[in-house]
């Protein structure tokens, strides 16, 4: 329900229907509380709600609503909220004013300023105070751009409420890959304040023309149809490396049993080694745990031996550290490694890097099957890296996001165990294991 300025008065209230994700956005208290959705879920029309309910209940108050361009303000923000003032039996020339000009705003008699401003020129976002905030579309900017204006935001939101309650900041935004709002809001929240509403457009199917649906799902990629139809965080990058990898459908909780074998694959990088730790269950590769950002070979030797001490060990290096040299000039890698007491296999040379990533996509999705499991909880980096992984301007595998080093890793045992010849995945035996 929705008042106006003079809440006693039954005559200016609005019953109004939301769906779960909306209703979850408007009346929820955590400070700063984001709805990511599909196209057509509804995340502006609860913006616009929240802000008009947090409006009135603190009439003294001002608010801020942010857009990504003021074309979006003037197209958008202004006749919305127009519209939502008059359903609440607010008119015009009773109630409010408007101020169109580069510092647009609505003033409600009586009842404080709705504020707006543009994300594009965060430069602009100072000058004035606001109790509450409202951000639509924050993940369309770029990440830096818009931690950039979630900064300035915060600090624009200091005007104290007359019984104390918290300052918030409600966003609502399409997911648009692994930026700011993934970051912030699923993959390392600050605190419990940020609370994240998922919201499909199925939710507010009602609400929408009968054919939109279907017309999204037959001009959407598969991709595409995750993000702006389901509202999923995913990696919306043309040609990432590893598109068919599902943390969920390749996902394992299988750990690491006493005594059994431990393979690793392994990527030789002076201060950024990496190493993944595969079981095998029932012939398919499990990844249980991960060791990255190892300084070098001995180092890497060294806890290896620390933290499997009782466990047969079976290495599946980059081939070639049979000519890298951690610290002895006349050693290399390789040898260092068996020189430890490890079982080592490699091929004279690295295969092809369309063939280690071929392998590694067989085993993640081939024929409706997923063969690669990997357990995310003891494994983050490589299941972010086969995430986030894409392939750069000149078609081979991004390595200047530093997600290589655990899929490097993880190729090589992949391929040497599971190589692909002919479009089959083959499977090597290896020391009877």
């Amino acid at each position: 329900m929705l008042r106006n300025s003079d809440p006693n008065d039954p005559e200016q209230c609005l019953d109004i229907e939301l769906t779960e994700p909306q209703f979850e956005l408007v009346t929820t208290d955590k400070q700063f509380p984001a709805m990511v959705a599909g196209f057509g879920a509804g995340k502006t029309n609860a913006l616009m709600k929240r802000a008009l309910d947090l409006k009135f209940k603190y009439t003294t108050c001002n608010i801020a609503y942010y857009l990504p361009t003021y074309d979006l303000v003037r197209t958008i923000a202004f006749p919305r909220f127009q519209e939502e003032l008059a359903a609440i039996g607010m008119i015009e020339k009773q109630h409010y004013s408007l101020v169109q000009s580069l510092t647009p705003m609505i003033k409600i008699y009586g009842g404080g300023q709705i504020i707006f401003r543009t994300m594009d020129n965060p430069g602009r976002i100072v000058g004035y105070e606001v109790a509450d905030s409202f951000i639509d579309e924050l993940d369309t900017l770029k990440e830096e751009d818009a931690k950039n204006a979630w900064q300035k935001i915060l600090a624009r939101n200091r005007q104290k409420k007359p019984d104390g309650s918290k300052n918030t900041i409600a966003v609502g935004t399409t997911p648009e890959g692994f930026k700011f709002v993934y970051q912030r809001w699923k993959k390392a929240p600050p605190s419990d304040e940020y609370h994240l509403i998922k919201a499909s457009t199925h939710s507010n199917a009602h609400n929408l023309p009968e054919d939109y649906i279907a017309n999204l799902e037959a001009d959407y990629p598969s991709n595409l149809i995750a993000a702006y139809l389901e509202g999923e965080f995913i990696n919306l990058t043309s040609g990432a490396v590893y598109p068919a990898f599902d943390r969920t459908l390749n996902g394992s909780n299988e750990i690491i049993k006493p005594g059994e074998h431990l393979h690793i694959g392994m990527d030789f990088n002076v201060g950024k080694m990496s190493a993944i730790v595969f079981v095998q269950r029932g012939g398919d590769p499990h990844a249980v745990d991960e060791l990255v950002g190892i300084l070098d070979t001995p180092a890497m030797i060294l806890a290896i031996k620390r933290k499997y001490p009782t466990h047969a060990i079976y290495i599946y290096p980059d081939a070639t550290g049979n000519n890298r040299k951690s610290n002895n000039a006349s050693v290399s890698d390789i040898a260092l490694l068996r020189q430890a007491g490890f079982n080592v296999y490699n091929n004279a040379s690295n295969p092809a890097v369309k063939d280690r990533v071929l392998a590694m996509n067989v085993m993640i999705e081939a024929g409706g099957r997923r063969r690669l499991k990997v357990n995310a909880d003891m494994c983050p980096s490589f299941v972010e890296g086969l995430e986030k992984q894409a392939y750069d301007k000149n078609g081979e595998p991004d390595k200047t996001s530093g997600f290589d080093h655990g899929n490097d890793a993880g190729g090589y045992f992949i391929s040497f165990r599971f190589p692909v010849v002919s479009g089959r995945v083959l499977k090597t035996k290896i020391g009877g294991v």
